[in-house]
């Protein structure tokens, strides 16, 4: 099942995301930026047991720009559609605020493409540059791949 995150379920996607982080696979994120951002936060549970198995987030950068971020499923959950459907929940919540265009900057860049994302060049994204990767320790090194999805036409 797919459903928006509670104030609950915090303290569970941050582990989710610190489980990633340590591998280098995405960014780990504070508990203050998590609560701050709760409305961006879409998770996945296993419907046996109610566990939050996954999670992704759409975070609006601008008038008609937004990010898919923090796209993780626990390893005991993958190539199982979840992901698939996380971003899927991210894209129609883009498309009912209209926005034209979501980004994502990854390392699982075949996953994004069979989704309809492209790759493009990171420099277009100028107000997500200075946003959140000043505070990445990767920073200005990153080796993630933009990629982007026009939903406009």
């Amino acid at each position: 099942m797919i459903r928006k995150a509670k104030t609950q379920d915090v303290v569970v996607v941050q582990k989710i995301l610190a489980h990633f982080a340590q591998q280098e696979r995405l960014l780990a994120r504070s508990l203050s930026e998590l609560y701050t951002n709760l409305r961006d936060i879409f998770l996945a549970e296993d419907d046996e047991t109610g566990q939050v198995v996954g999670c992704c987030s759409l975070h609006i950068v601008w008038e008609d720009l937004a990010e898919i971020r923090s796209l993780a499923v626990l390893d005991s959950h993958q190539k199982l559609g979840l992901g698939r459907k996380l971003v899927n929940a991210c894209v129609e919540d883009a498309r009912s605020v209209g926005i034209r265009r979501v980004f994502t900057l990854t390392y699982e860049t075949g996953f994004f493409e069979r989704l309809g994302f492209r790759l493009v060049d990171k420099n277009i994204f100028p107000h997500k540059i200075w946003a959140d990767c000043l505070h990445c320790p990767k920073f200005p090194e990153c080796d993630e791949v933009a990629m982007v999805l026009d939903l406009a036409g």
